[in-house]
């Protein structure tokens, strides 16, 4: 039974989510999130047009609190806006602005779509891109193309800290998909290496004290040298 209860309230949740993205227009909202507390359901709208999902004197928002009273049973919603301050890294909002665009422009332009919205986010100061388009582009025949610049990491832990999304797009040839990673300039890489004042530093403190070291070995030996010819040439036993 419980899991039963765990698999409709993924459903509910996965239905909310879905109404509200749809509600308040592809392209605009990047991500919902809900999380539940003791005085009710906080649904989280992520989006770079806050004022937009607001609306005039909050009629929007009004309106989606009765909506997600009367048609999906929650007892107390309560809309929270959170604002995405760098679109350029938001994966889904640029997944989704691709589709449109594709919608908008037709599948024959998908090539200047893509390296256009790569120029912008490679410009913004991402670490490494990666956009992928799949469909009839631009012929009868279904087809993958691949559009990709800088660091992207794909396997290992590392892996989890690159920003994915996927989208579709409904166009004259039929649907194309839409698939965005973008790896964040903030993004904390283990296998990275920044080469700052403080590293350079430190490089030549090293090499100093290497060569310190070898002039130190090269006059012990000259001394050792030294004293062995002493030797010999005195007759000394050598030892």
């Amino acid at each position: 039974m419980e899991e039963k209860k765990f698999v409709q309230l993924k459903k509910d949740e996965l239905n909310v989510k879905e109404y509200v993205k749809r509600n308040l227009g592809k392209g605009r909202i990047s991500g919902v999130g809900i999380e539940y507390t003791p005085i009710g359901e906080k649904i989280i709208i992520s989006t770079t047009r806050p004022g937009y999902v607001i609306g005039r004197r909050g009629e929007k928002i009004i309106e989606l609190t009765r909506v997600l009273k009367k048609q999906f049973n929650l007892e107390n919603p309560n809309i929270e806006i959170q604002e995405i301050t760098k679109p350029e890294f938001d994966a889904q909002g640029i997944a989704d602005e691709i589709g449109l665009m594709l919608e908008r422009l037709g599948t024959m332009k998908f090539k200047n779509i893509a390296y256009k919205m790569l120029d912008r986010i490679k410009k913004a100061g991402a670490l490494g891109v990666e956009i992928r388009l799949s469909g009839k582009l631009p012929s009868e025949r279904a087809k993958s193309w691949r559009f990709a610049s800088g660091y992207l990491k794909k396997t290992g832990d590392t892996a989890k800290i690159v920003n994915r999304a996927e989208s579709v797009a409904l166009t004259s040839m039929g649907i194309t998909g839409i698939k965005v990673e973008i790896l964040p300039p903030d993004a904390k890489i283990h296998d990275q290496i920044n080469v700052n004042e403080s590293l350079k530093s430190e490089i030549r403190e090293n090499i100093i004290r290497e060569e310190t070291r070898k002039e130190e070995e090269k006059k012990v030996k000259k001394r050792k040298s030294r004293k062995k010819k002493t030797k010999e040439e005195t007759g000394e036993e050598i030892k």
